[in-house]
């Protein structure tokens, strides 16, 4: 399998930024995301979400979705290919 990525800015995943966005509107943690994630049923841990933010780390489609579903926003917006939450 091959994986791509951003090569100018060396981003990951798309998701990253939008989703630190998100996550300091609700005024929470990584960690308190993260154990809310956990808590829904999903493997997530502080350095996940934090290697997410930081573009780092490549992100899988169901974790997508699992972001999206606890942000209320649609997939699109997450990935940046909608403006409106």
């Amino acid at each position: 399998m091959k994986i791509y990525w951003n090569k100018e800015n060396n981003s990951k995943n798309l998701i990253g930024q939008r989703g630190k966005e998100l996550r300091t509107e609700k005024h929470i943690s990584q960690k308190a995301l993260a154990e809310q994630l956990q808590l829904a049923g999903y493997e997530f841990s502080d350095l996940t979400v934090l290697l997410i933010e930081q573009e780092t780390r490549f992100v899988p489609d169901y974790e997508v979705v699992s972001l999206a579903e606890f942000f209320h926003v649609s997939c699109e917006y997450l990935l940046g290919v909608k403006k409106e939450k």
